[in-house]
């Protein structure tokens, strides 16, 4: 398991010395240099997650090297130290993207709760990175259009992927936002039809009275305003795929006909007896459980029967742990090379933001915040808290210290629930020896039912 790594910067060798030992003692793998180039040479051949410099030291300073890793896209954060810091000079230090900015002298635990929200960060933009790479390299497209590294993502990209290939029916289902035409594409373009059409039809859209003409299409004067032929949905999806997105929401004599289609893979236009083949795929998306509305008699059963060859469940963003942070570095990214715009840095306060942050909306809601950040948008232009409606702690609130310390256990809890309640596995999801990890859960007084997989 690797350790988050730090590496300290000081011209005095009595504090490089002091901090090695703390941070060692800390939990963290440490590396010192005394200057700015010694410095260079260490982040090239080490990667540290974290670097940790004095300002002010001979020859090249600690905001040079802050510069000097930005311009490289280095995947590090950058907190600086200053005996002589000013108002002024912090600015400029969080304006040049420093994660953090500490003056001396600095309350050791305080040092070390941002040295581990620094690594945190830095583990989440390597992440992202690894997906980059693996569409630049060619491993997998379905990695960059499903993104993630959640565990259920990477479930639900296995069974992507599988069921690709498979001539079956499928349904997909997912609270709203979750990307269910998102995974009906994938479906369709990582499958033997993609050179298909997919055609995506949205049946809460479509007036109950014209739902059957828009599925199966009509021949001239079939009905009154029928002025010419019409190639229905099914038709035209002929060879490809086709979605019925919130097929929940299809009248019941719809769902009658829509089944007698499928069953016979055959349709007639309205006011037509000439039956025309069909060889497609049918994907069905639904945002309530189709069982229980067939159940209630809202959804016909042998309808669900029929589609329900196999299903997907696509999770919500809330249960995702960090992907919340690393899709919002991607729409970013992606928000800021279409608006032309800088890619703004994310502060700790954002991070807790994204991380704390329900999401009802999901990945929908998640990628407008994205585009609004890029531009700007908000009271406060530059605060994902502002833009998700999110309300800053009052002053009469907790202090600094419950803030972190509340941050951090939502960390480890969330890992937790991720890994199954494992503490080893949440111990190297975190970086964090297993020790360390188990000293921070008894102090921060993470619920002990949280923790049934100890012994793992």
């Amino acid at each position: 398991m690797t350790e988050p790594s730090v590496l300290i910067i000081d011209d005095e060798e009595m504090v490089r010395t002091a901090l090695d030992q703390w941070l060692r003692l800390s939990g963290f793998a440490t590396a010192t240099a005394a200057n700015v180039g010694e410095a260079m040479t260490v982040i090239d051949d080490r990667h540290p997650h974290v670097v940790l410099t004095d300002v002010r030291m001979p020859g090249l300073s600690g905001l040079d090297l802050l510069r000097s890793i930005n311009e490289r896209g280095l995947p590090t954060e950058v907190i600086l130290i200053t005996g002589h810091g000013d108002v002024p000079m912090a600015v400029e230090a969080m304006r040049a993207g420093a994660f953090d900015f500490l003056q001396k002298p600095y309350v050791p635990d305080q040092l070390v709760a941002s040295i581990s929200r620094a690594a945190e960060q830095a583990r989440l933009k390597r992440e992202l990175a690894d997906l980059r790479r693996k569409l630049d390299g060619g491993e997998t497209e379905l990695a960059t259009r499903l993104v993630g590294s959640s565990r259920v993502m990477e479930e639900l990209r296995r069974s992507v992927l599988e069921l690709a290939s498979i001539p079956a029916d499928i349904i997909v289902l997912g609270e709203t936002g979750t990307g269910k035409e998102v995974v009906a594409r994938c479906l369709h373009d990582f499958s033997p039809r993609a050179k298909g059409a997919f055609v995506a039809v949205n049946c809460a859209a479509i007036p109950a009275e014209l739902i059957e003409s828009e599925l199966f299409g009509h021949e001239s004067g079939a009905f009154t305003g029928a002025g010419g032929q019409r190639i229905g949905k099914f038709e035209y999806a002929n060879g490809g795929t086709l979605l019925l997105d919130e097929i929940e929401s299809m009248p019941l004599l719809a769902q009658a006909k829509v089944l007698r289609v499928i069953q016979e893979r055959v349709v007639e236009r309205l006011g037509s007896n000439r039956q025309i083949p069909l060889d497609l795929r049918i994907i069905a998306a639904s945002k309530v459980d189709l069982a229980a509305e067939s159940k209630a008699g809202r959804f016909r059963a042998d309808l669900f029967y029929r589609l329900n060859l196999a299903e997907l469940h696509l999770p919500p963003l809330r249960d995702r742990g960090d992907d919340s942070v690393i899709l919002f570095h991607y729409f970013l990214a992606d928000a800021a090379r279409r608006f032309g715009r800088p890619v703004p840095n994310l502060h700790p306060a954002d991070i807790s933001a994204l991380l704390s942050h329900p999401w009802p909306g999901n990945v929908r809601e998640l990628k407008a915040a994205a585009d609004r950040f890029a531009l700007g948008l908000g009271a406060t232009g530059r605060s994902i808290g502002d833009i998700i409606g999110q309300r800053a702690p009052s002053s009469s609130g907790e202090s600094l210290g419950d803030r972190l310390a509340a941050y951090e256990r939502h960390l480890i809890e969330a890992e937790l629930d991720r890994h199954q309640d494992s503490i080893a596995a949440a111990a190297e999801a975190l970086q964090v020896p297993r020790r360390t990890l188990a000293e921070k859960m008894t102090r921060l007084g993470v619920r002990r039912d949280l923790a049934k997989g100890s012994a793992n």
